[in-house]
């Protein structure tokens, strides 16, 4: 069975799939640990339809969020247009595509488990800064952020876990080109689909393992 991998064919989309994994999950961790913080700490009307909102994309179909995606970063849009004026090429269809889905499917697990993380911080502590001189960075910077450091790795390791194992709507904004926007799920979708049996196992059995490390880790964190 070893004998019938194709070595070159093998590594191209696991190293993709761990740059588009780790770039999504960085872009995606910012953006939930900054709204994640602003959402926990002010109160308006309509807070409850923008989270809502947030967290639209873990229960909409990849295939849904692929559809929009295409249409909002087509070239037809004014969006896809901007960008592909900006990087001299389209988006989609390219790596960046895939990272932008990965980005839209990881944003709102490490938006909730950041939000349940500072949630938990006693805001007393974060009062106690400001009435010894902190300024508001200075609080988030040196007591809250340090206090919800679990939710943060939490929120980060399942960030990565779930761009790495996006297909649906990477499959559709960024293809299936091989050495170029070719994933570990599609490869392995394309492997079956062609009878390449031993491949799909051999990327098969490295997405598990990855996957398994990455929440063992996570569980690790949270037990102690």
């Amino acid at each position: 069975m070893i004998a019938e991998l194709h070595w070159g064919e093998l590594w191209p989309p696991i190293r993709l799939s761990l740059q588009v994994a780790l770039l999504s999950s960085v872009v995606a961790a910012l953006l939930g640990v900054a709204i994640a913080w602003w959402m926990s700490r002010k109160s308006f009307k309509g807070k409850l339809l923008l989270e809502t909102l947030f967290m639209l994309p873990l229960v909409l179909p990849p295939t849904v969020i692929g559809f929009l995606l295409l249409v909002m970063l087509g070239r037809k849009s004014i969006v896809g247009r901007f960008m592909e004026w900006l990087f001299h090429a389209p988006v989609i269809f390219s790596w960046w595509a895939a990272v932008i889905a990965s980005i839209v499917v990881a944003f709102p697990l490490i938006y909730q488990t950041m939000k349940v993380g500072f949630d938990s911080v006693d805001i007393s502590v974060e009062e106690a800064g400001r009435s010894d001189g902190a300024n508001a960075w200075q609080v988030f910077r040196f007591i809250t952020l340090p206090l919800a450091a679990r939710s943060l790795i939490t929120a980060y390791i399942l960030g990565f876990a779930r761009g790495l194992g996006e297909f649906g709507a990477t499959l559709m904004i960024a293809g299936n080109i091989p050495g170029v926007t070719q994933t570990i799920p599609t490869a392995i979708y394309v492997a079956v689909d062609s009878g390449k049996t031993t491949m799909a196992w051999a990327w098969t059995v490295s997405i598990i393992l990855i996957s398994f490390l990455l929440l063992f880790m996570t569980r690790r964190r949270v037990s102690t």
